[in-house]
């Protein structure tokens, strides 16, 4: 595996929803992967049914899914009308961040939100990616005065990125070509 020539880089992609924080990391991954960086990590997505938003699902970069929350799930903590399921959330989400900082050369948490924080092992492995040495791309909750949040908005530093309608075009290549370089890529 390349050395991290530039240090460690780590970003933050905070934003009003519909801003396209999910659409702006989707990008990043894939120009990543197209020049053969090893991405892992998890992200998610709307459930829509008839139009409406019922739910999200939560992905896995290298494959796999499950349901994060719905309105037609029973148990589990409530957020607002969805029910979240902390177990998908755990075997999906979790285990593709902790995969990746052992693997990856990159690693992707989308979004650190307020239905993820739900999760103490979800806590548990932002915090462990943020003590690791591994490039880092995550999207957090705009509005959010959780701890975490506020420690990776922190470790970001100069890396905190607001995405607006104006600027979520460009933002993917410029994270893209900042960790080619740093990787060693370019």
């Amino acid at each position: 595996m390349n050395s991290m020539r530039g240090g460690r880089l780590l970003y933050a992609l905070t934003g009003a929803p519909g801003t396209g924080k999910t659409t702006a990391i989707l990008k990043a991954i894939d120009e990543l992967r197209k020049r053969s960086v090893k991405v892992e990590g998890m992200y998610t997505r709307e459930i829509r049914e008839r139009g409406r938003r019922v739910g999200f699902a939560v992905k896995r970069i290298s494959g796999g899914e499950g349901i994060l929350a719905h309105v037609r799930l029973r148990g589990g903590p409530r957020h607002g009308k969805y029910f979240i399921n902390l177990q998908d959330l755990e075997r999906i989400g979790v285990s593709a961040i902790l995969d990746g900082i052992s693997d990856a050369e990159v690693v992707v948490v989308d979004e650190v939100g307020p239905m993820e924080l739900y999760s103490e092992k979800f806590r548990e492995a932002v915090d462990k990616l943020l003590s690791s040495p591994k490039h880092a791309i995550l999207t957090v909750h705009y509005r959010s005065r959780d701890p975490l949040v506020l420690k990776v908005k922190r470790a970001a530093g100069k890396r905190l990125i607001t995405l607006t309608l104006e600027n979520r075009g460009s933002i993917p290549r410029l994270i893209v070509g900042e960790l080619l370089e740093a990787l060693g890529r370019r």
